[in-house]
């Protein structure tokens, strides 16, 4: 197989993943799912992760076994930079767990609970980070995507990602928007979406009004 046709089936079973996810993700699908099979709705979300990180593998498989030549390399003092960041970036996404749900997230609270709603019923919560970009998560996944070595499939796999980061963060801020209201609408309007600007930002003060606001019955 030639290295071009490679790359194709890369770039084809990417875009199968990401449509085959954000089809799995959309509320229509569990809106779906729940008239007609309403007993599945607890373990959803934990059967969506699962599914999620199994259909990872034959793209990730396609990227690491991948054998052309590099584009570019860190050598010297980029290589001391590029790490560096990315040690930064894993260093602030634990960080940031503390921030989160986890339980909810993963999708083990819904199932303990048998909880049959099917949108995401966690508080509207705006951490640190939230207070300089929308998506911290995937602003933090860039950054360690961007920073490694570079050959044809992890390029595509690169460009792939971060196209799709910012067309699933549209399509999940849709979701948000509907759940949480005015209050995340005066949300999206200050803070960017993946790149901070500090121009742009929320203090303290500003995310509590904006929780606040949601919070109010």
């Amino acid at each position: 197989m030639s290295s071009d046709i490679g790359l194709i089936i890369l770039v084809g079973v990417w875009l199968a993943y990401f449509l085959i996810h954000s089809v799995l993700a959309s509320l229509g699908v569990k809106h779906w799912l729940a008239g007609r099979y309403p007993a599945l709705i607890p373990a959803y979300r934990l059967l969506f992760n699962l599914f999620a990180v199994l259909l990872l593998i034959p793209p990730l498989y396609l990227t690491y076994g991948w054998q052309g030549p590099w584009l570019w390399r860190w050598t010297g003092i980029g290589w001391w930079l590029a790490n560096g960041v990315a040690l930064l970036a894993l260093a602030l996404f634990y960080w940031s767990l503390r921030y989160y749900d986890i339980r909810e997230f993963i999708g083990s609270r819904q199932w303990q609970a048998r909880e049959r709603n099917v949108e995401d019923q966690e508080v509207l919560r705006i951490s640190p980070l939230h207070r300089h970009v929308r998506h911290p998560w995937y602003t933090l996944a860039l950054v360690l995507i961007w920073t490694r070595d570079m050959n044809g499939a992890f390029l595509v796999t690169a460009v792939a990602i971060t196209l799709y980061f910012i067309v699933g963060s549209r399509l999940e801020e849709r979701k948000l928007v509907a759940f949480h209201g005015e209050a995340y609408r005066g949300y999206l309007k200050r803070v960017p979406g993946l790149l901070p600007r500090p121009w742009r930002r929320l203090t303290k003060e500003d995310a509590e009004k904006i929780q606040n606001h949601e919070r109010r019955p």
